[in-house]
């Protein structure tokens, strides 16, 4: 089953009066969406009583919950203190994102910095493998973690650095970022022969249900030379990359990802229009 939701409230939910998130589910699912992600970007800051309140709105909804985690989480920091705190950051996300009855939790790896790229890698893998088992001994590997794909050519989160990553633990699903890949690739994604080279990596990679199931990123982007540079609408028709293509090969292939939108301002409007255009596809086979 592919669903298709929102990262975080449009802008039209606010102007339609509403103000807390537990009341966004009954809302999307209106939309015909049953899919949502809860951001932690600025910091893991929610008691387990509000979280208990949005995982019952979106239980009644029969919405799928995912979290992000902090923007600023450094898996290669050479930093002992910051890399504790990044372990505890983690931590936090998963521990809420079980309050809430979410099952995934989305980070961003880290970055190179003044380090040689192999080397910050091996810092992530490292950093990484003692977060997973920190997680199991804390009860807290009932969660999926999903390294993200990034958008910038100087993190850590291209296609082959991601998969390699999951390799690490069955708990870990990819977060493929369509968007982030095609602005560090400089528009690198055109048509449905580059999204079926991104699929066919995933499969070859890792294989199996976390190649099928493989959670999702998706908006129009804006990049420069350096790479990602602001995320875009569906109504900014001149920015890519486009999602017919990708819609068509997820329905070729049975594949069932979480599709999460992440367009700016309009992202519940646009992952209902993700579903319409998947439902198109679907229903030409």
């Amino acid at each position: 089953m592919v669903r298709f939701g929102p990262a975080g409230n449009s802008e039209s939910f606010y102007e339609a009066g509403y103000k807390r998130t537990e009341q966004a589910f009954a809302w999307i699912r209106d939309m015909g969406l049953d899919a949502y992600e809860y951001s932690f970007g600025r910091g893991v800051r929610i008691t387990e009583e509000t979280a208990a309140r949005i995982g019952q709105g979106a239980k009644e909804s029969g919405v799928a919950l995912s979290v992000h985690a902090p923007y600023y989480i450094n898996l290669a920091t050479p930093d002992e203190e910051k890399a504790r705190k990044n372990l505890g950051y983690i931590a936090d996300s998963a521990r809420a994102a079980m309050w809430m009855g979410a099952d995934r939790v989305v980070f961003h790896p880290g970055t190179e910095g003044k380090a040689r790229r192999a080397d910050a890698f091996q810092k992530i893998r490292d950093t990484l493998t003692g977060v997973i088992t920190h997680l199991k001994d804390n009860g807290l590997n009932g969660i999926s973690l999903c390294p993200e794909t990034m958008g910038k050519r100087g993190q850590i989160g291209d296609l082959d650095e991601v998969i390699a990553l999951c390799k690490l633990d069955g708990m870990l699903i990819p977060a493929i970022d369509f968007g982030h890949l095609h602005a560090r690739g400089k528009g690198a994604i055109a048509d449905e022969a580059d999204y079926a080279d991104i699929l066919d990596k995933l499969e070859s990679g890792l294989g199996g249900e976390r190649a099928q199931r493989f959670h999702v990123h998706f908006s129009k982007i804006e990049y420069t030379a350096a790479g990602e540079k602001r995320h875009r609408t569906f109504a900014d028709t001149e920015f890519g990359p486009p999602f017919r293509p990708l819609a068509r090969l997820i329905a070729q292939r049975g594949l069932c990802p979480r599709m999460i939108c992440e367009s700016k301002g309009t992202m519940a409007e646009d992952a209902a229009e993700m579903k319409r255009i998947y439902m198109e596809e679907r229903e030409r086979l």
